[in-house]
């Protein structure tokens, strides 16, 4: 039977397919190229293949929008009618946990079947972003450590398991850890646009601005190609960095340069933009009609099903569109799910609809009532969505609702926050400053 090149067989393969098949994966290790159109040149050439639909199916199912999810269904169902050995048989039963919405159940799948095929990466690299998708930490690193002692500097794809590792140690805290793998994977494979984004990460985390912005600027040949699917990511990463340091033309220029200038419909690019412009508008920035062109954009994938994360950048959009009948839809449809026993129905009940609330709150000026309703919101930090650096937003919302509502002990708790993770940040004193005149405010009245 042939393998991939990391060594694992593959049922009813060609040697033509083998190869087109391993081009693909590379693609989508480093989010470049077009992984897609790879496979269905591997399946021209064996139609007999079910890696090849399966492989096809985690590529649709990691958007995490409703129509390419729908499409990974279809796929499975194709893979299904073929010839598998166990390990397919593993892949398809992870996947089918993922179309049926319960996500962790996916990743936890993913993470058997690992333990038992430590060198399959297209199963690693999914059950990586179910982690991510799912707020894992310590899956984010731990999956990755389960596997790294059967990987070596001669198996292909080691920089991409580095590059994995090193983000799962940022999102777990263990920075100069994470910094130093990081760095170590992309000097063995520079377009791993991921491991570069790890290394962000740690600045981000640690309030390193003007070194996140040299990073960037020193690497920008590798992660900016216009087949870097990922590309629009580290743009908005540099854009929180120019946020940090007050810089918030900066910041909206490359908005527009950057993340929205193809003004695509992907809905993890949609997120980079929502998040964005939210951030600009708590700095006071007024970005103009640049909600409208991105609330349209949002329409197909907001449906309080699919994936609560969404939805929540979806209602950023409409708010600031002053789209008040699409905000209702979601927050209704939000509502339906929350009494599904499923993982998303679970999702929206405890940690959606609570921030979807209070930034409809925060938007509407009933700062009080943002205030309430984000403290308790605060807790998705291991529930569900993103990374701690997209979670953020949660907290500068919170912080801006507390001062902007006189609500002086919050404000200033959440400044102190702040000062302890980020004390040399511009944002970090614009925040004490503001705390500390609120408070004075206070003991003036009373």
């Amino acid at each position: 039977m042939l393998t991939d090149q990391q060594g694992n067989g593959m049922t009813g393969a060609s040697a033509a397919a083998a190869a087109l098949f391993d081009q693909a994966i590379d693609a989508y290790n480093i989010y470049r190229g077009d992984p897609v159109a790879l496979l269905d040149r591997a399946l021209e050439a064996a139609p007999g293949m079910p890696m090849v639909h399966i492989a096809k199916a985690h590529l649709f199912a990691s958007t995490s929008e409703p129509a390419a999810i729908a499409e990974a269904r279809n796929l499975l169902q194709n893979a299904r009618a073929l010839p598998l050995d166990d390990r397919e048989r593993s892949h398809v039963a992870a996947l089918e946990l993922l179309m049926a919405g319960e996500w962790s159940e996916a990743g936890a799948a993913f993470d058997r079947h690992n333990m038992r095929y430590p060198r399959d990466l297209l199963a690693l690299q999914s059950g990586h972003l179910l982690d991510f998708f799912c707020a894992n930490a310590r899956n984010l690193r731990d999956r990755i450590a389960r596997v790294l002692p059967n990987w070596s500097p001669d198996v292909p794809g080691y920089p991409i398991v580095l590059g994995m590792y090193a983000f799962g140690l940022e999102e777990c805290g263990d920075y100069a850890h994470a910094e130093d793998v990081g760095r170590r994977a992309v000097a063995l494979q520079p377009l791993d646009c991921w491991a570069h984004h790890a290394v962000v990460h740690v600045m981000e985390m640690q309030g390193r601005p003007e070194d996140g912005i040299g990073w960037m600027i020193a690497r920008e040949p590798w992660w900016t190609g216009d087949d870097n699917l990922f590309k629009v990511h580290n743009w908005w990463h540099r854009a929180l960095f120019h946020l940090e340091l007050g810089q918030d033309d900066e910041a909206l220029a490359l908005y527009d340069l950057n993340i929205r200038e193809e003004q695509n419909g992907v809905a993890l690019q949609l997120i980079d933009a929502s998040a964005m412009l939210w951030r600009l508008h708590l700095s006071g920035v007024d970005v103009g009609a640049r909600w409208i062109e991105l609330a349209d954009a949002w329409r197909p994938h907001a449906d309080g099903v699919t994936y609560p994360f969404n939805d929540w950048h979806a209602v950023m959009a409409f708010l600031g569109a002053g789209l008040d009948r699409e905000v209702e839809r979601v927050v209704a449809a939000l509502r339906a799910s929350a009494s599904s026993p499923s993982e998303m129905g679970q999702w929206a009940a405890r940690h959606a609809l609570p921030l979807v609330e209070g930034f409809i709150a925060f938007w509407r000026g009933r700062y009080g009532a943002a205030v309430d309703l984000l403290l308790n919101g605060r807790a998705i930090a291991n529930a569900f969505g993103g990374s701690n650096a997209q979670r953020d937003i949660i907290d500068w919302t919170l912080a801006e609702a507390a001062m902007r509502g006189g609500i002086g002990p919050v404000a200033q708790g959440l400044a102190n926050e702040r000062l302890a993770k980020k004390p040399h940040s511009p944002l970090t004193a614009k925040w004490l400053a503001r705390s500390a005149g609120q408070a004075a405010s206070e003991v003036r009245a009373a």
